[in-house]
């Protein structure tokens, strides 16, 4: 294992022209007094112990609850004060924190959200956080960008973590008794197929459909679609996708059947028998949700079919944190943002669209991160080798521990929809 994971006791090596604010610690010391008071009254009615130097620790959890380990009680306070959960994330960042099992600590986290912060100063919320940046919003100016910005990374930085279908989204498991799902990393593969067919099903994909998927990720749906005998339309946003998929579709013989553009979504002409989509509408913005399903309706043919598989919160929460700038939106995913069931079920109404089916299934995604986790954190040392730095190792194995924290705690889920075009009369 590299130092990324086991340094415990130094500070992170924070490169200040990468990470500005991470290496920067702000400097008020009233905000601090604020937030250490603040962050003391939560803990002491959470399941956790915050441990701190010398010995001491604090918070209601008993020894087997988790455990958050403050190794710079000042700086975290700082951060946290200054930038409240992007300080948070900050800090863990920079090293001010850790635990031993991330993803518990931040699951009783995930699972009290909604009243972290008390009544009062929840009234005060439009004072305090911080709006997301206009640069940020996810427009047909600015999209490429915020992809740019997570999906162009590395391909190989993807391969790492991923399985051998290089499939970024829930894997749906086999169920086992009592329906949770069977899962283990050499299941993985299957279940990632095992998703893509049922979506390919949802939308009646067979031999002479003609289908467009938004977001094409690394080409497995492309792939499984054109298998199927159907002629398949993929964008994406993200040139390094678009390589990759492009070389796979090659090496499979299909390049007949298969079309990987670099295209907006908004800029896509004709008409299709069948539209996929998968985990792609949580980039697109709350404010161009209608132009989402309007495209949708624009460009399914009558009587066509499309097949949606979304992250989803819910709705009172969305609501709460839609302006929101996050530590997920400064990171990892700037300009998104996860709709509700409503949100969804409300703007496919709006463009004309029926939703006639919807498959719940965030268990799995649960197990999907968990495995991606495990991967990712034995890869450090391969990630040093491609020449991410200690802060970024730390950044992304927060991301998935947060992810995986969100469905283990149900503050978050994920769903299959379906969605019918009626034909026009």
């Amino acid at each position: 294992m590299s130092q990324i994971m086991t340094r415990r006791s130094e500070r992170a090596a924070v490169d200040p022209a990468r990470w500005p604010d991470v290496a920067a610690v702000p400097a008020s010391a009233a905000r601090a007094a604020v937030a250490r008071a603040l962050f003391t009254r939560i803990a002491a009615r959470l399941p956790v112990r915050v441990a701190v130097p010398g010995g001491a620790s604090f918070g209601k959890g008993g020894v087997s609850a988790p455990v958050m380990t403050l190794r710079r009680p000042d700086d975290f306070y700082r951060r946290l004060g200054a930038g409240g959960l992007i300080g948070f994330g900050e800090s863990y960042m920079a090293g001010d924190w850790d635990s031993d099992d991330l993803t518990a600590l931040l699951t009783v986290f995930a699972s009290e959200v909604a009243t972290l912060v008390p009544r009062p100063l929840r009234a005060l919320r439009r004072f305090y956080v911080r709006r997301q940046p206009p640069a940020d919003d996810p427009s047909e100016a600015n999209a490429r960008s915020n992809i740019h910005r997570h999906y162009d990374l590395s391909n190989d930085l993807f391969a790492l973590f991923l399985d051998e279908t290089m499939t970024y989204s829930s894997a749906l498991f086999e169920d086992g008794a009592g329906g949770a799902p069977v899962a283990s990393a050499a299941l993985l593969a299957q279940a990632q197929r095992r998703k893509i067919d049922r979506l390919l099903d949802l939308a009646g994909v067979g031999p002479s459909s003609r289908v467009l998927e938004i977001g094409t990720g690394w080409g497995e749906l492309a792939l499984r679609a054109a298998a199927r005998g159907a002629q398949v339309l993929t964008v994406t946003l993200s040139a390094q996708q678009q390589a990759l998929a492009r070389q796979r579709v090659a090496r499979a013989g299909l390049a007949d059947r298969v079309t990987v553009q670099l295209r907006d979504y908004r800029q896509v002409s004709g008409q299709f028998d069948a539209i996929v989509s998968v985990e792609m509408i949580e980039a697109v913005g709350a404010r161009y949700w209608p132009d989402y399903f309007a495209a949708l309706d624009r460009l399914l043919a009558p009587g066509g079919r499309a097949a949606v598989q979304s992250i989803t919160m819910r709705h009172d929460r969305m609501l709460a944190t839609r302006d929101t700038h996050t530590w997920v939106l400064k990171y990892i995913f700037p300009g998104g943002l996860i709709p509700s069931v409503t949100a969804i079920e409300d703007n496919a109404a709006r463009a004309s669209l029926r939703v006639a089916g919807r498959r719940d299934f965030g268990a799995h995604y649960e197990q999907t991160l968990r495995i991606w986790r495990e991967r990712f954190r034995a890869s450090q040392d391969e990630l040093e080798q491609l020449g991410f730095d200690e802060v970024f190792g730390r950044m992304w194995l927060l991301y998935l521990s947060y992810a995986e924290a969100g469905f283990r705690a149900r503050y978050l889920d994920v769903s299959q929809f379906l969605l019918v075009k009626e034909a026009q009369q």
